[in-house]
Formats: C-alpha cells, sequence, structure tokens
C-alpha cells in the first residue's frame, strides 16, 4: 500500500487524476476501521490531512458552505444556529475521539445508509461540491447516494465542501440505537421546517439501500399545513395529521433484516421518530407561549 501526501488541493487533484482507485483518507474514522478488518486493502490512501482548506467553512447569504474535512464538534460549537439538524446529528456520531477527527466528507465518501449525517443533509437540502483536475461540478445531495456505499463521484473527482442552506425554521434529528454512543443506527429520520418555501423537507437513514427522502410524507405534510393555515395561524398539528405523516415516513423505507433490528422494527421506529420529530420542530416554530 502506497500513502501519497499531498501538500496542497492541487498536488492532491493530480494524485487523484494519476492513481483513481487511490482511497482519500482525512479523519479517517470509516476508512481505517475497514482497513484494520482487512474488508479493504487499497493500492494507494491519498492523505489529505494537510489541505487546511477542507478544514473550514464560511457563511453566505443563504448558505454555508462546509469544508470537507470540518470535524463534528466544530460543527456541533460553531453551527448550531444555522445547521441545526446537522449539528443535532453530529452530537449522536460515536465518541468525542471520533467527532474531533471525522467529518461530512468522509460520511459522503463511504455513503453507508447508516451514516449520521445523511438524514440531516437531505432534509436540510444542499449540494456536494466534487473537483477533479477536469473542473468543478455541483451534484445535489438527492442525487449523490446511487446504491449502498455507492456515491456519484468519478474516479478521479474528490468532495472539496458541501453547500448548504442556512436554516429558516426548525430542524430535527434522531435515531435509534441499542446505546446512546459508538452505536451504528437501527433506524434515523430528520426533518426540516422550510417556512420561507413553506416546504417540509425529510431524511431517513439505516432502513433502505440508500439513504433518502420520504417524498410521500413530504407533500402531504406541505399540502396539509399549507391548507389549513398553520404556518400563519400557528395551531397545534392535529393527530390524524401527525399519524399520516409518520405513515408515510414508515411506508417510504425498504429496510432488511439484520443483526440490529428487523425490518418490521425499523418501520415501526421510523414512524415514532417522524412523530416525536415532527411535533418537536412544530412546538419550536409555534415559539414558547404556542
Amino acid at each position: 500500500m502506497e500513502f501519497l501526501r499531498p501538500a496542497s488541493w492541487q498536488e492532491a487533484l493530480a494524485a487523484k487524476a494519476e492513481h483513481p482507485a487511490a482511497v482519500p483518507i482525512a479523519g479517517g474514522t470509516d476508512v481505517m476501521v475497514e482497513i484494520n478488518f482487512d474488508h479493504r486493502r487499497p493500492a494507494h490512501l491519498l492523505d489529505l490531512n494537510r489541505i487546511g482548506e477542507l478544514q473550514e467553512w464560511e457563511s453566505g447569504a443563504d448558505t454555508v458552505r462546509l469544508g470537507a474535512s470540518v470535524p463534528y464538534t466544530r460543527i456541533i460549537e460553531e453551527l448550531g444556529a444555522e445547521l441545526p439538524g446537522l449539528a443535532l446529528a453530529a452530537r449522536t456520531v460515536a465518541s468525542p475521539q471520533i467527532r474531533n477527527r471525522g467529518g461530512v466528507g468522509g460520511n459522503l465518501g463511504t455513503a453507508s445508509p447508516a451514516g449520521d449525517s445523511h438524514p440531516a443533509l437531505l432534509a436540510g437540502g444542499g449540494e456536494v461540491e466534487a473537483v477533479s483536475v477536469r473542473g468543478t461540478r455541483m451534484i445535489p445531495v438527492d442525487a449523490f447516494y446511487t446504491g449502498v456505499k455507492r456515491n456519484a463521484l468519478a474516479p478521479d473527482e474528490l468532495i472539496r465542501a458541501v453547500h448548504l442552506k442556512k436554516a429558516t425554521g426548525p430542524q430535527q434529528f434522531s435515531k435509534v440505537g441499542t446505546r446512546n454512543a459508538m452505536v451504528i443506527a437501527v433506524c434515523a429520520f430528520g426533518v426540516a421546517l422550510h417556512p420561507d418555501t413553506r416546504t417540509v423537507r425529510t431524511g431517513i437513514g439505516s432502513a433502505a439501500p440508500t439513504p433518502i427522502r420520504a417524498t410521500a410524507a413530504e407533500e402531504f405534510l406541505t399540502a396539509a399545513l399549507d391548507e389549513g393555515g398553520f404556518w400563519d395561524n400557528g395551531k397545534i398539528v392535529p393527530p390524524a395529521v401527525a399519524r399520516q405523516f409518520a405513515d408515510l415516513v414508515a411506508g417510504a423505507a425498504s429496510p432488511i433484516d439484520d443483526v440490529r433490528g428487523s425490518a418490521s422494527y425499523r418501520r415501526h421506529a421510523l414512524g415514532v421518530l417522524a412523530r416525536r420529530t415532527l411535533g418537536w420542530t412544530w412546538q419550536q416554530y409555534r415559539g414558547p407561549e404556542g
């Protein structure tokens, strides 16, 4: 195994172009596990730790440009207001040591359906900045996941950053696991209210071959909130609406039976998570006097 250690972004792109099969490593929280268990033995590892720009973020008028290697700890500490759903998801990632090393770029690159950041990324909306020596392209997060642990990157591309919409309303994330830390999610769910467009977005993790949105549930709830005038009157969402939303979220999943949980349990748990997170986000939207 050859270890490539570029000193700049351009050197990294050149190395990836020369060795398309090279596996990028920054935090190493996913890659090193696979190597240690002999599940992967790449000919080249591409170390990105010397490229400082990957560990920075910047705020624009409506979006946050999040460097691929910004660690989860900094997302929690610095971006809770702009990206609350992602900050909540980051709090559930493994241990403090791993949160200090791992970042969203690695989660996206691995593209595991159980990755903790995916539901929040889908619910919040955004684009992945993919770069090669040929140029830059923006890939919508919705289109980034192409199969089990597969993504839309070309062999010579690297993730430079993720462009995420700043929250215009409450966002929530919740997951089910066998314990509170150092656990792979049995299932996970994220929801975001977008009052500026009067829409709702969701994200489901660990309950389908890829992270997915529950689009039918989103469309139903968006229509129900609009027809009932809830965005303006701030009334409590009726229990029947919440139940239907939860049922549609559960129906969007296509889980499997495995050692962490059965398919039927995952569907049930997703419905519970959907109902609870909707209640939390709507209470936040209504405010303390709602």
